[in-house]
C-alpha cells in the first residue's frame, strides 16, 4: 500500500485528465449535435453536464502539486472533487452507464482516503 500512496500524485492527475478531457469531449459532441443547433434549456443542461467533468477534473489537475508536495488540503480537495464525480456519476446512471468513470473515481478517491489516514503529515 505505501508504494501505492507513492504513486498517488499521478494518480490524482490521471484522474483529473480523463475527466477534464472527457468534458470536452462531452461538450464538443454536444454542440456538433442536433442538440448544439438551438440554445434552450436542453443544451444548456447538456453543456453543464460537460463542465461538471472539467471542473472537477480541473481540480484533480490543481491538486496535483499539492498532492506531491505532502499538503493536506490538496488530499482533502482531491477527495472532494472524486467524490463529486461519483455523485455524478449517480445522478447520470438511468441515462449513462459511466463506469469507468466511477471505478477511476473510486480508487483514486479510496487511494486518497489511505493516505489521509496512513500518512502523516509534517
Amino acid at each position: 500500500m505505501e508504494k501505492l500512496i507513492t504513486y498517488l500524485p499521478y494518480i490524482v492527475a490521471g484522474a483529473g485528465i480523463w475527466a477534464t478531457g472527457n468534458g470536452i469531449l462531452h461538450d464538443i459532441f454536444i454542440l456538433a449535435s442536433d442538440h448544439g443547433k438551438q440554445y434552450d434549456r436542453n443544451l444548456l443542461r447538456l453543456l453543464m453536464d460537460g463542465h461538471v467533468l472539467i471542473t472537477c477534473g480541473l481540480i484533480l489537475l490543481f491538486s496535483y502539486k499539492g498532492i506531491k508536495a505532502n499538503h493536506e488540503y490538496a488530499f482533502y480537495t482531491a477527495l472532494i472533487a472524486c467524490i463529486s464525480l461519483l455523485v455524478y456519476c449517480g445522478m447520470i446512471w438511468p441515462f449513462l452507464k459511466s463506469v469507468l468513470t466511477i471505478a477511476i473515481n473510486l480508487f483514486t478517491a479510496i487511494v486518497l482516503a489511505i493516505a489521509l489516514i496512513k500518512v502523516q503529515r509534517p
